[in-house]
């Protein structure tokens, strides 16, 4: 399943950039002075949906037949619902979308205001994953899967493109692991473009199906997860991202609830960005990883800034 090449990523890099632009890799001196490291932070929060996402959508939805775009269904926590209605939005495609009952209300607000059909299912992603797959079966619309899609990572792919074209002699990336589409992006293009790089994904403690398969080789799947990062917060892995994974990624790292809250606020107060906890993800790992990182050229990709006023309310109170 991971056939995909660094000419996939160039051809969806002329599709992507029909709506995006190439995103900002800035390094932010209070940022730096905090931690004393070497940090660029790649800001995929300044997307139209605010997420990383995005390119994976308008990639696939630009690319589907005459057949599939009678309709698509998905289910997500958020930032992947807005990249798939925002494209079908720009591509004219009806759009159905599952999320977990008491998800992100701003999320789900975001993806209605894009023209798509939000349904409220179940107790968490992997379920209103399962009704999803049973809607795709009765009614015979394009499931588009939030991982197992080789359009999604060369669309996603494109920014750590741009990552090693502003930063060629880029030591590390950091980067959020939920369903893996990102990380591999990463570590396919680091393979790709022959750089010396290491590639670390970050997973929420509470949220560890990833972590615990990649570290052992055995995929588990978790009955529950406990984090408020939605965009981690997954029970299982995906064939497609754990395969490029398995092979590609060089570490991973897990943070605990306050951690990912503290990335949070040091978002805030040394950046002056609103990154929500999978976004933030990456500077809570470089805090962490401080001693291993020193001296190195350090890129965290914060992914996504959607997180909403209740929750941001309380990690800064």
């Amino acid at each position: 399943m991971t056939d995909l090449t660094l000419t996939d990523v160039l051809a969806a890099r002329r599709v992507v950039y029909r709506t995006l632009r190439h995103t900002p890799l800035m390094r932010h001196p209070l940022l730096n002075e905090e931690t004393g490291l070497d940090l660029h932070v790649k800001h995929e929060n300044h997307n139209p949906t605010n997420s990383f996402k995005v390119r994976g959508g308008l990639n696939l939805i630009g690319s589907l037949n005459a057949d599939e775009r009678r309709g698509v269904v998905t289910a997500t926590t958020g930032n992947h619902g807005q990249s798939i209605a925002l494209a079908c939005q720009r591509e004219g495609v009806p759009c159905t979308i599952a999320v977990p009952e008491g998800n992100n209300p701003e999320k789900n607000a975001a993806m209605r205001a894009y023209g798509a059909e939000v349904l409220e299912v179940g107790r968490d992603f992997d379920t209103a994953r399962e009704h999803v797959e049973r809607l795709h079966r009765e009614r015979g619309l394009r499931y588009v899967h939030s991982a197992n899609e080789p359009l999604l990572v060369a669309g996603v792919a494109t920014y750590a493109l741009e990552i090693f074209e502003d930063l060629p002699d880029t030591d590390v990336i950091l980067v959020p692991i939920g369903g893996g589409s990102g990380a591999s992006g990463c570590a396919l293009v680091r393979t790709w473009v022959g750089s010396r790089a290491t590639v670390i994904g970050i997973q929420a403690a509470g949220a560890d199906a990833f972590a615990r398969s990649w570290r052992t080789g055995r995929r588990v799947v978790a009955d529950r997860v406990a984090t408020f990062a939605e965009g981690m917060a997954t029970r299982v892995t995906f064939d497609l991202t754990f395969d490029i994974l398995k092979r590609h990624l060089d570490d991973v790292v897990t943070l605990t609830e306050e951690e990912l809250m503290e990335g949070i606020r040091l978002a805030l107060r040394a950046t002056h960005n609103l990154a929500e906890g999978a976004g933030a993800a990456s500077l809570a790992a470089a805090v962490k990883l401080r001693d291993a990182l020193h001296g190195k050229k350090v890129v965290c990709v914060m992914s996504g800034g959607n997180i909403d006023r209740a929750r941001l309310a309380r990690v800064i109170g």
